[in-house]
């Protein structure tokens, strides 16, 4: 039966926590590593309506998008709202996890889901980060010890690249070196130039592993002194970063497209606000799930036809507009937006981790409970 520390592994390979901002506050809040889960709760606000529905379908682990907490606290007492959340949850036995800014950019993250739901095609990233910094390495390494070396260097995290892992190349030649007065060699004698069938090792690791891998090979190879390089690829930029951008299938009109919005966003009682003429066509589309004002001059500097994200305020629109040829805006509630990562989140989770049962909540926790038009 999967535990707790299975689950939070799979939602860390996807939604990696060094890749939250600085000022998050993602993670495991409440639970026991070795609890059994089978039955998890995605949902994008921990509130006390959230959890007592967890309670009455009896989940094991509610994971949000939101945190419970984003500064410290000295009490956790049931008599504020989110104390009440805690002891509910604890008191029957279920934990809280939350990917928040680490679940924005990557694939299947929250961007990417609002892009899907809203029927785009060729999506990528909006404003692309750059990849984890990875080292190449280089070892020459007498033929017989190579595998060994090898598999020190893989189990110090050496050769893992996307999907695979102990990934490496190998090809053999002839080292020669002359052992001077003082050395202890593994292999040849002092004063004479010895020749040895030597195989020569490259893999990649990431950059953050490089003494734990610089550590592996040193203990794990025969000689005195190592003939090794690491070399810094350059940068390439990630498959994850901030917004998306894509195409519609068929151009629309701004007016159309606004209405695809709002019945491909899940239902709320908040407004779909939009700026710009209704009659402007459009096909290219540029969004940021959640709170996106600082994208709206890099979507309007993509070529986008319209930007949708949530929380804009009135300055910086306005003054957006006054640009000759700027993008339309559409602004959506922040809680609808962001709703659209559960399912994706829910359906990656049971197809990595079987004996998973997922549901997604459909409680609409976003605060605007009703609007004047």
């Amino acid at each position: 039966m999967p535990t707790l520390r299975d689950v939070v592994g799979v939602l860390d390979g996807l939604y990696d926590p060094r890749w939250a901002d600085s000022w998050d506050a993602v993670g495991t809040v409440a639970g026991e590593p070795d609890a059994p889960v089978t039955k998890v709760l995605f949902a994008v606000d921990p509130v006390q309506a959230v959890v007592d529905e967890a309670v009455a379908w009896g989940a094991d682990l509610v994971v949000t998008h939101h945190p419970l907490w984003l500064k410290g606290v000295t009490s956790v007492a049931a008599t504020s709202p989110k104390g009440r959340v805690i002891h509910t949850l604890i008191s029957n036995g279920i934990a809280l996890h939350t990917c928040h800014t680490n679940a924005d950019s990557p694939p299947l993250g929250v961007s990417e889901s609002m892009a899907l739901a809203l029927g785009l095609t060729d999506v990528r990233p909006l404003e692309a980060d750059p990849a984890d910094p990875t080292d190449t390495w280089v070892v020459f390494v007498p033929e017989a010890d190579a595998d060994r070396v090898a598999g020190a260097m893989h189990g110090a995290g050496a050769g893992a690249m996307g999907d695979y892992d102990s990934t490496q190349f190998q090809s053999t030649g002839t080292g020669s070196f002359r052992p001077l007065a003082g050395a202890q060699p593994a292999i040849g004698e002092i004063g004479t130039v010895e020749r040895v069938p030597e195989t020569r090792i490259e893999m990649m690791a990431d950059r953050r592993l490089r003494e734990d891998v610089r550590s592996a090979l040193l203990t794990a190879h025969p000689y005195e002194e190592v003939a090794y390089d690491v070399l810094e690829p350059v940068a390439k930029a990630a498959d994850r970063g901030s917004g998306r951008i894509g195409t519609l299938p068929a151009e629309t009109t701004l007016a159309a497209f606004a209405a695809q919005v709002a019945d491909r966003l899940p239902a709320h009682h908040s407004a779909t606000r939009v700026a710009g003429d209704p009659d402007r066509a459009v096909s290219t589309v540029a969004l940021c799930g959640g709170s996106g004002d600082f994208l709206l001059a890099r979507a309007n500097a993509s070529g986008a036809d319209v930007y949708v994200t949530s929380d804009l305020r009135h300055h910086p629109v306005s003054e957006h507009l006054e640009n000759p040829g700027a993008c339309a805006v559409i602004d959506v509630p922040h809680w609808a937006a962001e709703w659209t990562w559960l399912p994706v989140a829910a359906a990656a989770l049971g197809e990595r981790l079987p004996g998973i049962e997922a549901k997604v909540s459909t409680i609409v926790t976003d605060p605007w409970t009703s609007h004047v038009s």
